[in-house]
């Protein structure tokens, strides 16, 4: 064998480790994007990956309705489908009461086109927001500023706002709140499996 031959070996050895050695770290390159950027999750995982910090379990916000009757309708389309539903909506007759889901202070009373007579509740952390809308009205003595413990008296289920004439139910949200965020801003996410959850006995 010529002196030739074996250089041309030499070579095709040499570019075929090369190749071999881009193609090893071209893998490496899309497992490190695969781990910052895993696959979709179901929307069941999902809200529970965005509920892993949020408390246990919520106090049910309208009185008399059983945890088993309410649905989750995350993500329902609204708006003739222009948005989604980032709530969960619990049907009860005009009038029922509304109660603290959680322990907080009620950091804003407001009224406004989609959500009627609305109630934001700060948790005493300040990490979560709860949202009461479509009231019918405020419990006497509710206002800005006060304390509220969960089962505490806020309002009363209405059809105010968007909810549509006769259309009885509170819509009730949670939002992750960032340090110095204010009642309108904050994540919106799934409350239902909050929701869902049977409270721990004490």
């Amino acid at each position: 064998m010529t002196r030739t031959f074996w250089v041309i070996l030499a070579l095709i050895v040499a570019v075929g480790g090369a190749f071999a050695s881009m193609l090893s770290l071209g893998d490496g390159g899309r497992q490190a994007v695969a781990w910052r950027t895993p696959s979709p999750a179901s929307p069941k995982a999902e809200a529970e990956v965005q509920n892993a910090d949020a408390p246990r379990a919520l106090t049910m916000p309208v009185l008399g309705v059983k945890r088993t009757a309410v649905g989750n309708s995350w993500n329902d389309p609204r708006g003739g489908g222009l948005r989604g539903h980032h709530g969960t909506d619990i049907m009860a007759a005009g009038g029922t009461p509304v109660v603290a889901a959680a322990p907080g202070r009620i950091e804003k009373l407001f009224q406004s086109a989609l959500g009627g007579i609305t109630v934001y509740v700060r948790s005493p952390d300040r990490r979560w927001t709860y949202y009461y809308a479509h009231l019918a009205g405020y419990a006497p003595g509710v206002r800005e500023g006060m304390a509220v413990a969960a089962g505490d008296r806020l309002g009363y289920v209405g059809d105010t706002g968007d909810a549509g004439a006769g259309n009885y139910h509170l819509h009730f949200g949670v939002s992750r709140m960032q340090p110095g965020q204010r009642w309108w801003q904050g994540e919106e996410v799934n409350p239902y499996p909050l929701l869902a959850r049977a409270r721990p006995s004490r």
